[in-house]
């Protein structure tokens, strides 16, 4: 059986649907109730308090660790030590390719002490350090859907934001598979700039959609009201100031899966509805 951390996410939910349709018993787990792919149990349990995973890992294999954040919060070694009282053997861990990258950044050190305590837990292991999501870009939903526009920093800036589905597809073969003390660091195809990604969907919609640079002060200001600040500064950086590491294209999803990764404008087409203006979602 394999255990699912954040199930209902961009990552796990595609994970959990890959796992059941490969044959896998999957034990999805999440913070509140909530439905999970057809053949999948579901458990609420909270990292934040270890003890109410015990149900979901009772007779595990394997656990796929999900951290909210960047997981300073949480005692991670607690949570596998409750993961391996109940059986588990193998970890797969999500981490961020800036836990590499900017590995004593105040926003990602947490990150990468999380791997080493992972590293340490006598479970074999695998780390995966994705970069961007190419799901980040919903944040844009509700400025396209009102008036075709897309307001970010740094928009000449291109990085190889990567699909959650890739990642979902290579955290099933490390579940499923060996691949014991690797690193795994997840990229798209190509670099992108915010001002091409926004004319990706706008090429999905059909109609022209504006690219709007804000400055770093205006982005940051924006960010703050969702995200800490350690956060949004470390974010600010990557975006903004990305290292030769983070703007290349790593060939890894090509090894693991046999295939190229997606690209954004495949990430689009699958979620287009997404930026659809209201009337059209309703209708259509």
């Amino acid at each position: 059986m394999i255990v699912v951390t954040g199930a209902t996410g961009n990552v796990g939910r595609p994970l959990v649907r890959a796992l059941t349709e490969a044959g896998e018993r999957v034990t999805a787990v999440s913070r509140a109730t909530a439905a999970v792919p057809e053949g999948a149990r579901h458990v609420v349990a909270d990292l934040e308090r270890p003890e109410t995973l015990r149900d979901a890992v009772e007779g595990a294999d394997a656990l796929f660790l999900l951290v909210s954040g960047a997981g300073a919060h949480l005692d991670v070694g607690r949570v596998l030590d409750v993961a391996q009282g109940g059986g588990v053997g193998k970890v797969v861990l999500l981490s961020s390719q800036a836990a590499g990258t900017r590995p004593d950044s105040v926003s990602h050190a947490p990150l990468r002490a999380i791997e080493d305590t992972v590293r340490a837990s006598g479970l074999a292991w695998t780390v995966l350090r994705p970069g961007g999501f190419a799901s980040n870009a919903a944040a844009w939903a509700g400025s396209i859907r009102a008036g075709r526009t897309v307001a970010a920093p740094f928009g000449e800036v291109a990085l190889p934001v990567v699909d959650p589905a890739d990642i979902a597809e290579v955290a099933a073969e490390a579940l499923r598979h060996d691949h014991h003390g690797r690193v795994h660091e997840l990229t798209g195809p190509e670099p992108v700039t915010p001002r091409q990604r926004a004319e990706a969907i706008g090429d999905a919609l059909g109609v022209p959609v504006r690219f709007v640079e804000q400055t770093r002060e205006q982005a940051r200001e924006q960010m703050l009201a969702f995200m800490p600040e350690p956060v949004v500064e470390g974010t600010l950086a990557i975006i903004g100031e990305p290292t030769p590491a983070e703007r290349r294209v790593s060939p890894h999803v090509r090894e693991v899966l046999g295939r190229d990764p997606r690209s954004f404008a495949d990430w689009v087409r699958r979620h287009v509805d997404l930026f659809l203006e209201d009337t059209i979602r309703t209708s259509g």
